[in-house]
């Protein structure tokens, strides 16, 4: 394994994140325990998780995965190997069943109480926001559209604020972004500058061969305000497996289950994916591999956050941090993105 250390701290983390969003709904109780001790096992430290999961959410299952994740604390004694992360969900149609309160004081404080019962654990080392509460541009929407009629008003000072206190009582360490945009990636980092308030660590937003879009203005901030990105969705929910392409993909695969993040599947993707895929086999490796390895090695990207359903599948991704692509492989992999940029935003 490799390792860095969480932008601004001492604490070291492992380049590839434990994501674990299926448990409770693709998986049980047991195949996230196998999950773990593996990737333990095999010197993965970092694990992400969130109060919504497991995906999608619904009443049933929210709160489920770290549940099971405080389930494996309590039997193995091992809550002081694992750098932990979860995040607090922000206010949707798909999330009114957890509060409807989005990022109050009292919101958060209430989040990371229930999320610190379910984990059975003290604190959390990294507490994100899952998505800005302002309506903008993310979860797969292309362009920003400014909405006049929005009803958000800035509580950026509010937040941090709020999270200064609940760091204070030790309860959680240090906070993230998630699905956030480089004008509120700013706007956190220049209050917490002006106020001498808790930094914003890492943003973690989706970045895949299929969507590069976190290339634009935010690497830029990454790079520059040092503040590291968590690439989620780096095999673009299992599609730059190539199994769907192969027709390989098992009957619990997600996109059989939830077609509807077809993004992944739009007729420019798929031909992406099928260059992508010529470009992994010529070379002697899988797409599975050769799309993690390029996410992983990218300058902005502090840790790459992989899912799996089964063991061989997290076997052959936690594998992939061994894979060094070359300058001739990467510029065969831009020339399909040059042809067929972000077709899965």
């Amino acid at each position: 394994m490799k390792y860095t250390t969480l932008p601004n701290t001492k604490i070291k983390i492992s380049k590839i994140c434990l994501g674990t969003m299926t448990w409770g709904n693709q998986n049980n109780q047991n195949d996230g325990f196998a999950q773990m001790d593996y990737a333990l096992e095999h010197g993965v430290n970092f694990w992400d998780t969130a109060e919504m999961y497991a995906v999608p959410s619904s009443p049933e299952t929210y709160g489920t995965t770290e549940t099971i994740i405080g389930n494996w604390f309590a039997k193995t004694g091992h809550r002081d190997k694992v750098v932990l992360a979860s995040k607090i969900a922000g206010n949707g149609d798909y999330t009114a069943h957890i509060r409807t309160n989005g990022f109050a004081p009292e919101a958060l404080k209430e989040a990371v109480n229930n999320s610190l019962k379910r984990l059975q654990t003290d604190y959390i080392d990294l507490y994100q926001l899952h998505w800005p509460e302002r309506d903008t541009n993310y979860f797969g929407v292309r362009d920003y559209k400014h909405n006049s009629e929005n009803k958000w008003k800035d509580n950026f000072n509010e937040i941090l604020y709020t999270f200064d206190g609940i760091i204070k009582s030790g309860k959680i360490r240090h906070i993230g972004i998630s699905n956030e945009k480089a004008w509120g990636t700013m706007r956190y980092l220049e209050e917490s500058k002006a106020h001498n308030l808790p930094r914003m660590a890492t943003i973690q937003n989706p970045y895949s061969l299929l969507n590069r879009t976190f290339e634009g203005d935010l690497a830029e901030v990454s790079i520059l305000e040092n503040i590291g990105l968590l690439a989620y969705s780096p095999m673009a929910f299992g599609v730059l497996s190539g199994k769907y392409i192969k027709g390989t993909a098992a009957d619990n695969a997600r996109l059989k289950l939830f077609p509807r993040f077809g993004r992944y599947t739009n007729p420019q993707a798929t031909e992406a994916t099928k260059k992508y895929l010529k470009i992994a086999e010529d070379n002697n490796m899988s797409l599975a591999q050769m799309s993690l390895a390029f996410v992983t090695q990218q300058p902005f990207v502090t840790s790459n956050i992989i899912g799996a359903t089964n063991v061989e599948q997290l076997k052959e991704n936690i594998d992939s941090i061994n894979v060094v692509l070359s300058d001739e492989i990467l510029s065969q992999i831009n020339e399909v993105h040059d042809a067929i940029p972000n077709p899965a935003p």
